[in-house]
């Protein structure tokens, strides 16, 4: 086999040992996000809680609680995994509460945020008096030019507007809830809350706590850390609220890698297409959906006169591919390319289409050392659907 990729850091071991594809997290890198995040909870007074969907590898989860407040849950079954393998119950929200898996929701639960007052008045008498009970609201402003993750675009289903509440929040509700960020700067949080403050301050001596969701990249490089800090605690003393923050992306962001395997070199109206043993589709969607276009170790955006090449994945569906990247060298069958970045928002979103094999689930441990985690076979594929 023959590595395109540069080593990660001076130690790290080849990765030829290791089977292709494979999403491989390097736990010294999520210890740096989580000491980060664990600074910005401590100095700015506030709780700093994992969304599992962004980031649910449970095998992590004895790590993340040790820096982090808790986690986070969209569902009973994320709310499920928070309880068995974080050994603490959820804060949950979901767009929608089932009458067959809320009381087990609630049970998993330590805070519970209603999408609507339609909602809440549904389970209002299902609520224990231990629960701490939110509302989402919708600050209708956000700066996410991606439609598809805008939670504040026009028509938005994520949330309650100012115009649809009552003058007086009732008397359950605790604490209120907005999400409309994406991978965004403390900035733009700023200019985030004060349209809040604008629509929904005369709330805020109704409740006890303020739920800022999540999308704060505070581990991306470049992001003014001490600005995030003073704008945090200044709310949280204005307004005396207990404030909240959901990240995912952030805790696991540069944290690992996907090694794949290039398996022919296809070319077709001068393009050549390397076929990979990964699906962007299947194991990458949001390389299509956002679009995102991860970094691949040895390669850089098309240059004339280096060799160019798509990169395709494996499925049979026409658009599972990514555009063109250069290399020092021309690639052979054989090569393995990393792709970098490829820990948040893929295990969580992988599908098992076409019955494409998923990748490897490995453990680089600060030793350098690798663990490999989970290997998926046949029968998970055949699982999923009998």
């Amino acid at each position: 086999m023959h590595e395109t990729s540069v080593r990660a850091s001076s130690g790290d071991q080849t990765n030829s040992n290791l089977r292709s594809p494979a999403f491989v997290l390097e736990e010294a890198l999520l210890i740096r996000n989580l000491e980060q995040i664990a600074a910005v909870r401590k100095r700015a007074g506030v709780d700093i809680i994992l969304a599992l969907k962004a980031f649910s590898l449970w095998h992590s989860f004895p790590l993340v609680k040790r820096y982090l407040s808790g986690a986070t849950a969209s569902s009973l079954w994320e709310a499920e995994l928070i309880h068995r393998e974080m050994g603490c119950p959820a804060h949950t929200y979901a767009v929608g509460y089932t009458d067959h898996d809320f009381d087990k929701i609630v049970e998993r639960s330590s805070h519970l945020t209603f999408n609507s007052l339609r909602q809440f008045h549904r389970f209002a008498d299902r609520l224990p008096d231990r629960l701490s009970v939110g509302l989402r609201v919708n600050p209708e402003y956000a700066e996410v030019e991606t439609e598809l993750y805008n939670p504040a675009a026009p028509g938005s289903r994520l949330g309650m507007s100012a115009e649809t509440l009552p003058e007086t929040l009732p008397e359950r509700i605790d604490g209120l809830h907005f999400h409309t960020l994406c991978e965004s700067d403390s900035f733009q949080l700023e200019r985030t809350l004060e349209k809040v403050e604008e629509r929904f301050g005369k709330y805020f001596p109704q409740i006890k706590w303020l739920n800022m969701g999540g999308g704060h990249l505070m581990t991306r490089e470049g992001y003014d850390i001490e600005h995030l800090i003073g704008l945090l605690k200044n709310f949280r003393e204005k307004h005396d609220l207990k404030i909240i923050l959901e990240p995912g992306s952030a805790v696991a962001w540069q944290t690992g890698y996907l090694l794949t395997e290039v398996l022919d070199i296809h070319e077709s109206a001068g393009i050549k297409t390397l076929i990979l043993d990964v699906s962007f589709t299947a194991h990458m969607p949001d390389t299509l959906e956002m679009p995102y276009r991860p970094s691949v170790r040895g390669a850089t955006d098309p240059q004339p006169g280096k060799p160019t090449y798509r990169l395709g994945g494996v499925s049979c569906l026409a658009g599972d591919y990514l555009g063109e990247y250069s290399f020092e060298r021309e690639i052979r069958v054989g090569d393995r390319l990393i792709l970098d970045d490829m820990i948040h928002y893929t295990m969580v979103k992988t599908t098992f289409f076409n019955g494409v094999r998923h990748p490897d689930i490995v453990l680089k441990k600060s030793d350098d050392s690798f663990e490999l985690l989970r290997r998926f076979e046949y029968e998970d594929f055949r699982s999923r659907l009998g």
